[in-house]
């Protein structure tokens, strides 16, 4: 059969094996088009589709392609353009110099042997180059003026060296590299243990030449992402935390940000950007960007005692809530008219945090209106009450106009919607098991904030840079309006007098917390509800700051040392926040 053809070949051998073109098909990955275009002579196959068809028959590939070399294919100039060309990438892309010719040299190295010669040749003279390149820096360095001449020169030279080869192989199929170092030498089949030293070489100057990812904390010190990860990683794994999101600020900016674990653990579903978390008391700093806003707008002023801007008193409307907007019980209280927006946000009502907290879960106000820090949500929801009768608008929809669309929060809401259903997290008890998800929450300022770790970090990246409100607005909330000199921001500390924190000036803003540092003033907000335990803290002065977010009651035992790890702050008062690390016992 030495004089018949390629398609009188494959026919051949087709049919002693009894096959039909679609059995030999459904053998290969070659098409019954392209065998019936084969045995019909209409095209001339590529060697890589003659493999397939011998490997398919079990025949050997000079049984349908008689070569002196059956592996040798018929050489084709854009295989050779390629490999001359394609190291200029090098001059914008440090090392693809190297490493495209040497992929497309393996690659092309068996099937004729012009390509081998010419890859080993291009391969020896861009790793020479690259020597060249490193000793003409450091002459730059080392040696005056000729040392610059050098380092100018190298990449023009090398530059003309390939361009010369590009035409000299298009014209004669041959190549010429002056000066270079033979790391492979031409052989039938080049050494293996060459070939591995170079691809180890590259990659190892590949991997030592990628920019090492760092965080600067608050003392100016690096951490690299990675090793915060790791350090994550093992503080979640050590105190038991089902799943977390942690993002970081430099520059006002995120430099990183990074999700881990579940969002529901006992079905190991994982936790992502975009997916659903209850924000809790990270509603009430949204809440205090939103409220002034509207009293840059003339809406509402701090001092003015919010139930005259009403025509009736408060409690005289009929509720449209299931409770949050029932104040009846303060037909009998005679302090509340006193209540300013100023009062509400910096937490100095008088009312305690929920009515339910009350022996007859009936609101009143505890000592006189502004002069006492007593952390309260209940203070958050009559602020809004009156701004809703007052805007005609819903929390949500005011919430929608002025915070979410203009910093494209579009996975944020003061209520549960519909599409938060398809990705969304489930709180976790101290023993990983989970909780029932809330979605009947009607909106309320100080704690219904549906979000994603995604949104928030939008949401403190546009603080960092004093977008919604002016300058002005932000000087106002980030102002201590009261000090705090208590124990504990709850429980049985609430009431204990202390001055522990006047070091640091420990105070209240407006919805946000406020203490000083080294680096500036630091304002912070927590969140803590139906299994999700959170906290951020900024450094506006400093431009950096953390944002954590756990589905997970464990969460808050170890935020004390992730703050110190991730961004170097020792300023935040763990004790009074309740911070108690997980491997202790006594914080004291």
């Amino acid at each position: 059969m030495n004089n018949t053809s390629i398609g009188e070949r494959l026919k051949y051998q087709r049919k002693i094996k009894g096959y039909s073109q679609e059995e030999l098909s459904g053998r290969t990955n070659v098409t019954v088009r392209t065998i019936q275009r084969i045995e019909n002579e209409e095209v001339s196959p590529h060697l890589n589709t003659i493999k397939l068809l011998a490997a398919a028959l079990e025949v050997e590939v000079s049984d349908l392609l008689p070569l002196d070399d059956p592996k040798e294919e018929t050489l084709k100039k854009k295989w050779l353009l390629l490999m001359h060309a394609t190291p200029l990438l090098g001059i914008f892309l440090p090392l693809f110099n190297v490493l495209i010719p040497l992929f497309l040299w393996i690659h092309k190295r068996e099937d004729n042997p012009i390509y081998n010669e010419h890859g080993i040749k291009i391969i020896n003279f861009q790793i020479t180059a690259l020597l060249w390149a490193v000793l003409s820096f450091i002459s730059l360095i080392t040696v005056d003026m000729f040392g610059f001449i050098f380092f100018i020169s190298i990449v023009p030279i090398c530059v003309g060296i390939v361009i010369f080869n590009i035409i000299y192989v298009l014209q004669r199929d041959k190549c010429y590299y002056p000066l270079s170092i033979p790391f492979l030498k031409l052989k039938k089949k080049p050494v293996s243990k060459a070939l591995c030293f170079l691809i180890g070489i590259s990659l190892l100057a590949s991997c030592t030449g990628q920019k090492i990812e760092t965080i600067e904390r608050l003392d100016g010190s690096l951490i690299t992402k990675d090793s915060l990860s790791h350090k994550i990683d093992q503080l979640m794994a050590d105190a038991k935390i089902t799943g977390m999101a942690v993002s970081i600020f430099n520059d006002n900016e995120p430099v990183y940000q990074h999700v881990f674990g579940y969002k529901d653990f006992p079905k190991k579903y994982p936790l992502t950007d975009s997916t659903n978390i209850y924000g809790a008391s990270f509603s009430k700093a949204v809440f205090g960007v939103l409220v002034m806003k509207l009293v840059e707008d003339d809406v509402i002023d701090l001092d003015t005692p919010l139930e005259s801007y009403l025509p009736k008193k408060l409690y005289e409307y009929e509720p449209q809530t299931r409770w949050h907007d029932d104040f009846s019980s303060l037909k009998e209280d005679s302090l509340y008219h006193k209540i300013t927006a100023r009062m509400c946000l910096d937490n100095t009502t008088g009312f305690k945090n929920y009515r339910w907290f009350e022996p007859d879960q009936k609101l009143r106000v505890h000592g006189i209106p502004g002069t006492r820090f007593a952390y309260s949500g209940e203070g958050f929801i009559y602020l809004q009450v009156v701004l809703e009768k007052l805007t005609d608008k819903e929390l949500d929809q005011l919430a929608k106009e002025i915070i979410f669309e203009p910093l494209g929060m579009k996975n944020s809401a003061y209520e549960w919607k519909p599409r938060f259903d398809k990705d969304y997290a489930v709180g976790h008890n101290e023993k990983g098991e989970s909780l029932k998800k809330d979605k009947d929450n009607e909106p309320r300022g100080g704690g219904t904030l549906e979000t994603t770790s995604e949104d928030y970090t939008k949401f403190l990246t546009a603080v960092l840079h004093r977008k919604i409100i002016s300058e002005a607005s932000y000087n106002e909330i980030f102002t201590p309006h009261i000090m705090i000199r208590t124990e504990k921001q709850f429980d049985e500390g609430d009431n204990v007098v202390t001055d522990k924190y006047d070091a640091i000036n420990l105070g209240y803003g407006l919805g946000w917390g406020y203490f000083e540092t080294p680096y500036g003033k630091a304002v912070f907000k927590e969140g803590h509800g139906s299994g999700f335990v959170h906290h951020s803290v900024l450094f506006p002065e400093a431009g950096k700051g953390i944002m954590i977010m756990t589905n997970s009651e464990n969460g808050n035992s170890i935020f004390k040392e992730l703050l110190e790890v991730a961004i170097a702050d020792m300023y935040t008062p763990w004790e009074w926040e309740n911070y108690i690390p997980y491997d202790k016992n006594d914080p004291f």
